[in-house]
């Protein structure tokens, strides 16, 4: 058996079966670089040759140890940066960031033409170096490398540019990416101050359903807001400054008013809708932070109560923050999540709410019951929302890409995926296109997708019949 094939068989006993041609090619490279490094020093072939993004890096520091850096590092944000797209993933068992698997997302650059399976490093618009110029920190754009498992209708992929970790699979994270799984569990413990706050799930628009289902607001960072059908436009944060983007809405139970949420808890309210406090500017009753503008994750959801005096707020690490007349009555801040909270609702008596997390988790407190949760079953794409049944013993789970899950009361009356091809016409067969599910009464619910993305927006709309249950 040659040097090769027993190294490989090495890590063949420490991964899966299914990567052994991988395993053997990264091994190969490793011998070829630098073989007597390699064959004296304990670690995989992944990270075995000392290849400094910068020649004034010594061998000892993070740049030169084989690995690429977080894309947060870079940018701030736990996602595959602009100009890259996610080639592939692997597994690290027994993190104790994620009190449990860890999953890593390599983000490549992308290549101005498609030439077939391959790389295109010379073209791909990435510069091989450490992040942010500090030995300190791992390479960026060094190395040319691919697992595959995502995105292989691009074949042609450029370096990668940076990894996104999570403690979500990777299949869910990004739903071009397969499950099937290459496992590395040297890579469990690393890890950088930007990882330490809970993830957020950044989309364009934050929305909300005027009641009664014939109308939407949608709202975009800036703070522009969009309203469709019979929802009537009662002003907005556009053209002035803002210290965070908005990124929840609400609408007042008479249709005419709106609150506005920014990610640093300010609160923007217009119509008829009081402003109550905020978790930015005041000590919220409950919540995931215990004194003034110290919230320990970013505000990403918010809901109102039944009379219209009062409003909570969310965070993705599962705080909650209640105001006016909302009652405080628990919250998942401070305890250990499988994904961050990304959507809120009030219980139609307005002594309860769900919480719900993009994994499909649902977390519900006062009033408000548990009818089960996607949080178990493989998913198509994230979960966004929970829009709950008028009589409150049932609700619907909806997905970035326009998937629904009915629980409890609550009736499934389709959902875009299963719509004919004919009708299935956004771009990427919807994926991320979908911000809202609006149920009408005794009729059924419509899902609103917005297509294209970017203000001002086009939505279009997807009218599902039936007739919800109605509260007695």
């Amino acid at each position: 058996m040659t040097l090769i094939d027993l190294l490989a068989a090495a890590l063949e006993r420490r991964t899966s079966r299914r990567g052994l041609l991988i395993r053997s090619a990264v091994v190969g490279s490793a011998l070829a670089v630098n073989p007597i490094d390699y064959l004296l020093h304990p670690g995989t072939a992944y990270a075995s040759v000392c290849r400094c993004g910068e020649p004034t890096c010594r061998c000892g520091s993070a740049c030169c140890d084989g690995y690429t850096e977080f894309c947060c590092t870079l940018t701030g944000a736990n996602v595959c940066p602009p100009g890259t797209f996610a080639g592939g993933w692997w597994r690290a068992d027994g993190s104790t960031f994620c009190h449990g698997p860890r999953y890593y997302i390599d983000c490549h650059g992308e290549c101005p033409t498609q030439t077939g399976p391959g790389f295109c490093a010379g073209t791909d618009g990435l510069d091989c170096g450490c992040a942010s110029g500090d030995c300190a920190n791992r390479q960026v754009g060094c190395i040319t490398f691919r697992y595959g498992q995502c995105h292989q209708e691009i074949a042609t992929a450029g370096r990668i540019a940076c990894r996104v970790v999570t403690c979500t699979p990777a299949y869910l994270v990004d739903n071009a990416c397969s499950s099937t799984a290459m496992v590395d569990d040297l890579t469990a413990e690393h890890n950088r101050p930007c990882l330490q706050a809970p993830e957020s799930v950044a989309r364009a628009y934050a929305a909300a359903a005027l009641p009664g289902g014939t109308g939407l607001w949608l709202a975009g960072r800036g703070g522009q807001v969009f309203p469709f059908g019979s929802a009537p436009h009662l002003g907005s944060m556009a053209g002035r400054p803002l210290d965070a983007p908005v990124v929840a809405m609400a609408a007042t139970p008479d249709g005419r008013g709106y609150w506005l949420a920014a990610s640093d808890g300010a609160i923007f309210a217009f119509g008829s809708a009081p402003f109550l406090g905020s978790a930015a500017s005041a000590v919220a009753r409950g919540g995931s932070a215990g004194a003034r503008n110290h919230l320990v994750a970013p505000v990403v959801a918010m809901a109102a109560t039944p009379d219209g005096r009062g409003y909570w707020q969310a965070a993705s690490d599962g705080g909650v923050f209640a105001f006016g007349s909302a009652p405080f009555l628990g919250s998942m801040g401070g305890r250990q999540l499988q994904a961050p909270v990304v959507g809120m609702a009030a219980a139609p008596d307005g002594r309860g709410y769900w919480l719900v997390a993009y994994d499909g988790g649902v977390f519900a407190f006062g009033s408000a019951h548990y009818h089960g949760s996607t949080g178990s079953r493989p998913l198509t794409a994230l979960v966004a929302g929970l829009v709950p049944t008028a009589t409150g013993r049932g609700y619907w789970l909806w997905a970035v890409d326009g998937s629904v899950y009915a629980f409890g009361d609550a009736l499934h009356l389709g959902a875009y995926p299963s719509l004919p091809s004919s009708r299935r016409t956004l771009p990427s067969d919807g994926i991320d296109a979908f911000h809202a599910l609006v149920v009408r009464p005794s009729s059924g619910y419509t899902l609103w997708a917005v297509s294209p993305l970017g203000p001002p927006p086009s939505v279009e709309t997807y009218a599902f019949a039936g007739e919800p249950p109605t509260s007695s």
